[in-house]
């Protein structure tokens, strides 16, 4: 990477980057949340790159940075390395460049994900258990094929790419109080911080950081670059241990506070956009609701923009999500209990269950586990309730008949 790369955008850089993406990328919308907003007693909006084209922000810094690639440099293709979303964003924008790319990802990999990559005419090469393994590979291939590296955030480029969002808030909200914005590497607050700051200094410019992928908020913290990783994040989005230095020194300028978020309350907050505004979204997009949820940020009635960077979800973990979350507000309970094992008695318990109006999702009967007692059946219901009242009549319920149901999880 040229030293010009890692020099700080300027407006101008981003200014160009928006003009250049005009009518290449989405102009993604800014929606009204009237449901949180009456919640958290402010109006609140988000910001949805989730529609943006390959279904995040990524695309925008990708096009932009490859459109200043030399004429070399784009006989000779480019490289990357991701575990999503800036592989989709790279491959997207060098098919629309008509470059040659090469996609270096973890192994572990979800095939939807590689798939996807694929789609777009890239050449994917599985490589280490980890993402530093993936990128060291990169790197590697990088210097023996020629091929530009193309950084996921640390690069002049991208930044200014991602950078249009911050102009596309202030022309929609120019009156914006306070913008959250998911961070992993830092390339997405970077260029959206710096835009809000020189058009208004008074916007609230908050980052957010999954608790188990902190180093942005401990190299702030400690005053001196630090790599934190205490374990897996479902929030894969912003899951970087080695945020980018043009990155760091941008963030200290330009953002006023960094905070960070479990993976429980990103599952939660997803769920709750999924189910309240009808907008799916990948775990690390839900961070910006997540922190709120969490009493990290205190809106104070001030107008305010999540950023939702992206909805590139795994459907498996969607439905872990969808089953917790609705666990957790007590819309779908697991009871179970051992009952005697004789004709009738099943059909009076599933028939004083429906006499709630609770529904039976699932049901499973065991005689044969090693802890169910002989002449006994271990039976588990999933029920839909409509909330932890209900629950209580349907325990009370099926207690009167003499069968003591306790809730496991799921």
């Amino acid at each position: 990477m040229s030293n010009d790369n890692l020099v700080e955008p300027t407006m101008e850089d981003i200014r160009e980057a928006h003009e250049f993406l005009r009518g290449k990328i989405c102009p993604t919308a800014i929606e009204y949340s009237s449901t949180f907003s009456s919640i958290y007693g402010a109006p609140l909006y988000f910001k949805l790159e989730n529609f943006q084209k390959t279904g995040s922000f990524k695309t925008r810094g990708a096009l932009f940075k490859i459109s200043k690639l030399t004429e070399k440099e784009r006989n000779d293709g480019v490289i990357a390395c991701s575990a999503g979303n800036h592989a989709q964003g790279v491959a997207y924008a060098s098919r629309i460049a008509k470059v040659s790319s090469k996609i270096v990802m973890p192994s572990y990999t979800i095939s939807a994900k590689i798939n996807a990559v694929k789609s777009y005419g890239a050449e994917v090469v599985l490589f280490g258990n980890t993402y530093a393994e993936a990128f060291e590979e990169a790197k590697r291939l990088s210097k023996i094929e020629g091929r530009t590296f193309i950084d996921g955030f640390n690069d002049r480029w991208i930044i200014a790419g991602q950078g249009t969002i911050g102009l596309e808030i202030i022309e929609k909200h120019p009156d914006v109080e306070n913008v959250i914005i998911p961070v992993g590497g830092g390339g997405l607050i970077s260029g959206i911080s710096k835009v809000l700051k020189l058009e208004n200094k008074n916007i609230n410019v908050i980052g957010v950081q999954s608790e188990n992928c902190d180093s942005v908020a401990e190299t702030i913290k400690r005053g001196e670059y630090t790599v934190s990783s205490k374990g897996f994040t479902i929030a894969d989005g912003i899951a970087v241990q080695n945020p980018g230095t043009l990155n760091i020194q941008m963030i200290k300028k330009y953002v006023d506070k960094l905070v960070t978020v479990s993976d429980e309350s990103m599952a939660y907050a997803l769920f709750k956009l999924l189910e309240r505004h009808k907008i799916l979204v990948e775990p690390s997009a839900a961070s910006p609701l997540a922190a709120i949820m969490e009493g990290k940020i205190d809106l104070n009635g001030k107008k305010t923009v999540g950023v939702a960077s992206g909805g590139n979800i795994d459907l498996l973990l969607l439905s872990k999500i969808i089953y917790k979350s609705m666990e957790k507000d007590k819309g779908l309970v697991r009871i179970e209990c051992k009952i005697p094992d004789r004709p009738g008695t099943l059909q009076i318990i599933t028939s004083t269950i429906s006499s709630t109006g609770a529904n039976i999702f699932h049901a499973e009967v065991d005689n044969l586990s090693h802890d169910t007692p002989p002449g006994y059946q271990s039976i588990t219901f999933s029920i839909n309730l409509r909330d932890s009242d209900h629950l209580d009549v349907l325990l009370k319920k099926l207690g009167d008949l003499g069968y003591k149901f306790h809730v496991s999880s799921f």
